[in-house]
């Protein structure tokens, strides 16, 4: 983050006289960079970000939206990944395939269980509000593999910066544009 304030300054002052450089006067894509970076409190909380994080949010949905970037920074456009890790113990599985196979979004939670091996845990899971049970079936046999699977968890802050630190090591900062 020391990296980002020292860059974005180094930028702004490069533009102005020998007055000092103040965040304000950081480019767009510096601003975005350094409100979305912002974690405590998040930039809904800081006055000075309100306004290019709003400017952000409106041009994004014009046609032809290109992401400000900070090139100071060193960190590029963002990225988004809306659903969190599974929990240990799960893997990411899909609730659809379309007709030629491909596989929607990655938006489940799935466990494989042997159920012919004594297993407790079993029916709480399965008794669980949103678990899904499904039987495999082997060459017309019933096996006892069974998956439960579960809806994977949405992010808070789906959008994400990785922004190099002092040693130049990246470093991920989560944010969100809901307004």
């Amino acid at each position: 983050m020391k990296r980002l304030i020292y860059a974005t300054g180094i930028a702004s002052a490069a533009l102005l006289p020998a007055a000092a450089a103040t965040a304000q006067d950081a480019s767009w894509g510096c601003q975005v960079l350094l409100c979305a970076a912002s974690q405590n409190p998040s930039w809904h909380g800081v006055q000075y970000c309100i306004p290019p994080m709003v400017k952000l949010i409106a041009a994004m949905s014009k046609p032809g939206f290109l992401w400000p970037i900070c090139d100071e920074a060193k960190a590029g456009a963002p990225g988004r990944e809306d659903y969190a890790d599974c929990p240990e113990g799960t893997k990411i599985g899909y609730s659809q395939y379309g007709r030629d196979g491909n596989r929607s979004v990655p938006d489940r939670c799935v466990k494989t269980l042997n159920t012919c091996q004594t297993d407790p845990g079993l029916n709480g899971l399965a008794n669980q509000a949103g678990v899904i049970l499904n039987r495999r079936a082997r060459d017309g046999e019933d096996s006892c593999i069974k998956e439960i699977s579960s809806q994977r968890p949405r992010r808070a802050d789906p959008w994400y910066f990785d922004i190099p630190n002092d040693q130049g090591v990246k470093q991920r900062h989560w944010f969100n544009l809901n307004l």
